[in-house]
């Protein structure tokens, strides 16, 4: 069994979105990995998810709220998008959220265009 408490550097709004995200997705059979856990993984997406039926996900999750990107997600995420890789926000464990993993990668709309 896993014990890693996601983003336990900090217990803010993102890390109870991201705990909720995964018991969501968990329930409907997707695999979970997290992946954002240290600084060695800096610039990288939050999840990791697979299913069989769908297909594999990047996911950063934010606070639809209140929400920054890292300087070190301004650089990756751009340049993984550029090689071809997706990246899809969530920012929160919804239906109307989860219905975005079935729709085309959103980052840009969060990102305005990779334009900080």
């Amino acid at each position: 069994m896993n014990s890693y408490n996601p983003k336990n550097h900090r217990e803010g709004p993102e890390a109870k979105i991201q705990r909720e995200l995964i018991k969501f997705l968990k329930v409907r059979n997707w695999y979970v990995k997290v992946l954002h856990g240290s600084m060695y993984q800096s610039g990288m997406p939050d999840l990791y998810v697979i299913q069989r039926k769908y297909g594999r996900r990047f996911i950063e999750v934010k606070n639809a709220k209140s929400f920054k990107f890292t300087p070190a997600q301004w650089i990756d995420f751009p340049r993984m998008v550029s090689e071809g890789e997706q990246i899809w926000v969530l920012t929160a464990a919804t239906e109307v959220e989860y219905k975005k993993l079935f729709e085309k990668p959103n980052l840009w709309v969060y990102m305005g265009g990779f334009h900080k």
